[in-house]
């Protein structure tokens, strides 16, 4: 069973990690996100886990911002310090809500309900699982005012999002601007993860538009478009692996 932890504290996933496979053999832990962004950026282009631990608080935001920008099949179960956030927390996926510290008997207890919703053996379910991810259908143009007339604009044209004082924007492969009423976080769900990527907090580039990429750090690198940008594009340390990943598919 593949197991995704979504949490911000090193100690409290490792230890929860620890629980689980003093539990259970079967528990592979995949990944470790600490954040909002990272958790977009990590579901948005694997595939769906068996189950998600999922912390509420994270670094940069609380967990609920996730499902308002992509869509999330795995089944969650929370693990938090704060039951505030209990009824929302099952308007979404969830499986369970554990209230740190989390004792092993109520991390086992919620193993066994997910076993009992989400049984393994069921074949017909992780058909559906996967035919739900192949099919999944990206944008394929945008249609935006301009002033007082309106306009679409083909996906395959658009080089790059941007964020720039807290307004984002597209930049097209001729180099024209248009401002847009989407987060990042939002187009990131909404663009096809194999045509774009999400470089750092504030650039989701198209991977036809990078002309060149450059070793800017031994951690780091940065990119080129065809297009020009005033600020270099640099990709952030912790998307480097997953960055070059892409690019190699």
């Amino acid at each position: 069973m593949k197991i995704v932890i979504v949490e911000d504290e090193q100690l409290a996933a490792e230890k929860l990690a620890d629980q689980l496979t003093r539990i259970t053999a079967d528990i592979e832990v995949v990944k470790v996100l600490e954040s909002v962004e990272s958790a977009v950026n990590w579901f948005s282009l694997n595939p769906s886990p068996d189950l998600v631990f999922m912390d509420i608080q994270l670094e940069d935001g609380i967990s609920f911002e996730i499902f308002d920008a992509i869509k999330l099949h795995a089944p969650v179960i929370f693990t938090t310090a704060y039951d505030e956030y209990a009824i929302r927390a099952f308007k979404v996926n969830s499986v369970d809500y554990l209230l740190k510290p989390i004792g092993e008997n109520d991390l086992k207890q919620a193993l066994q309900k997910f076993r009992k919703i989400f049984d393994e053996s069921d074949f017909a379910s992780k058909v559906t699982r996967v035919i739900e991810q192949v099919s999944k259908r990206y944008k394929t143009r945008f249609f935006m005012k301009v002033g007082t007339r309106f306009q679409s604009i083909k996906v395959a044209d658009i080089c790059c999002f941007f964020v720039e004082e807290r307004n984002t924007f597209l930049k097209t492969t001729g180099g024209k601007t248009y401002d847009i009423d989407h987060s990042l976080d939002q187009l990131q769900g909404m663009v096809d993860p194999e045509q774009f990527f999400r470089i750092n907090r504030n650039y989701l580039v198209n991977i036809n538009c990078i002309s060149e990429i450059i070793s800017y750090s031994t951690t780091r690198l940065k990119l080129k478009l065809e297009v020009n940008f005033q600020e270099d594009l640099i990709v952030s340390r912790d998307r480097v692996t997953e960055f070059k990943h892409w690019m190699d598919k």
